[in-house]
């Protein structure tokens, strides 16, 4: 199940089986609230199945900002990190098989990979290649139309096109349903022209 974990992070199998056993199995349904904008998070996820969205709440709305699929890890960052309340909540969109650790056994895996020059550099670049997603999506809606954003979403990660419901779709791209179902069909109409 972490086969890709282990690819990018070359640790001896028993700190690995060390590592590994620090997780717990979770199934849990759609819909299921994991951490709440406001509370700080001691945990961090693995996704072996299943969708999970990140959002916040914008004076009542409900803002997609990210969705994580299968062989992911996520947690609030900030939160996790620095034991701030988290700026955003995470909450499943499918039912999901996920496995969950908690802040302690995290720092230790850490304290391993900061002794080890090539294992922190593969680390970081992870951690910035999560980065670079929230750096694409904001210039997104700076630089790009919201058919460009939805096109560049299709193209880029249609998995999410194809599993997620599309108000999250919408609200992720920054527009209303109604404004997605235009772009669909326009998108439709000229593929078909």
């Amino acid at each position: 199940m972490f086969e890709h974990i282990k690819d990018k992070f070359p640790f001896p199998k028993h700190k690995w089986r060390k590592f590994l056993s620090s997780f717990d199995r979770m199934e849990v349904p759609a819909k299921t609230l994991l951490l709440q904008e406001g509370e700080v998070s001691y945990n961090a996820y693995h996704i072996e199945k299943g969708i999970v969205r990140a959002w916040y709440n914008n004076d009542g709305k409900d803002v997609t900002f990210q969705f994580f699929l299968e062989n992911t890890m996520f947690s609030s960052l900030e939160s996790f990190k620095k034991g701030l309340p988290s700026m955003v909540s995470f909450e499943t969109i499918e039912p999901c098989v996920l496995y969950k650790i908690n802040k302690p056994d995290v720092e230790a895996f850490l304290e391993e990979v900061y002794e080890n020059r090539e294992l922190r550099t593969l680390f970081m670049d992870a951690l910035f290649e999560r980065i670079f997603d929230y750096m694409k999506h904001f210039f997104s809606f700076i630089k790009d139309s919201p058919q460009q954003r939805y096109l560049n979403l299709a193209q880029q990660k249609p998995e999410i096109i194809k599993r997620v419901p599309q108000h999250y779709i919408a609200s992720y791209l920054g527009i209303t349903t109604v404004h997605l179902s235009r772009i669909k069909s326009k998108i439709l109409r000229e593929r078909l022209e």
